[in-house]
């Protein structure tokens, strides 16, 4: 492992995304951030276009049910993330239209968790994805169906401004370093462990030129 440092020519919402816990409480997420996050979600490729991604989003709008979400999470999370005002579970569609199972679900979901995660960033929120929650509790509470399967709980907000009241363990661990393997570790040219060799970094003029449009 090493210390992760942003490649300067990443685009920023890449480079500044990090899984914060500190949310601010009493700060509600506006719908219409809620819904723009999800069209981004929606917007994500998945394989033959099956679209295995499914949302449950709890906040202020049915306190019954984002208390029924909290609860779902481990005590580990809820020492954070009941400061949360949204957390939405994620869900995979794992049975195709025709009966089969799905192998690629999972992985067109974690596009689609990007796509809103990288939203999130461009609005000013913090998103934290979890998988220290209870599936099978969630599945009963939320009426969840056979052949969905809960995967992540995304808990969603404002940076915190104020810091105070938070325990020292989550402050110790929100100041500790990204850590990430290194390339060589996980990208082989060609085939298995063969060194892919350093690229040099961007021209400056093509760091300041605008991101083409997509096609």
């Amino acid at each position: 492992m090493e210390t992760l440092q942003p490649h300067p020519d990443l685009h920023p919402l890449i480079a500044q995304r990090r899984s914060s816990r500190l949310m601010e409480p009493q700060r509600p997420v506006e719908p219409w951030k809620i819904q723009l996050l999800l069209e981004a979600a929606r917007s994500a490729p998945s394989s033959n276009n099956l679209q295995p991604w499914r949302y449950l989003i709890f906040d202020e709008r049915n306190p019954e049910a984002l208390q029924k979400a909290r609860e779902c999470l481990t005590p580990g999370n809820q020492k954070w993330a009941n400061c949360a005002p949204v957390l939405i579970l994620a869900v995979a569609e794992e049975i195709r239209p025709d009966g089969r199972h799905n192998p690629k679900a999972f992985h067109d979901l974690g596009t689609a968790n990007e796509n809103l995660i990288l939203q999130a960033i461009a609005l000013g929120l913090n998103v934290r994805p979890m998988g220290g929650f209870d599936a099978e509790k969630a599945c009963r509470m939320f009426n969840i169906p056979s052949g969905y399967t809960p995967v992540i709980m995304l808990a969603i907000g404002y940076p915190a401004k104020n810091l105070e009241g938070i325990s020292e363990d989550i402050l110790e661990k929100e100041r500790s370093p990204r850590l990430r393997l290194p390339l060589s570790s996980i990208a082989f040219l060609g085939i298995w462990e063969q060194p892919l060799p350093q690229s040099e970094m961007a021209p400056s003029s093509l760091r300041d030129s605008p991101t083409p449009p997509a096609p």
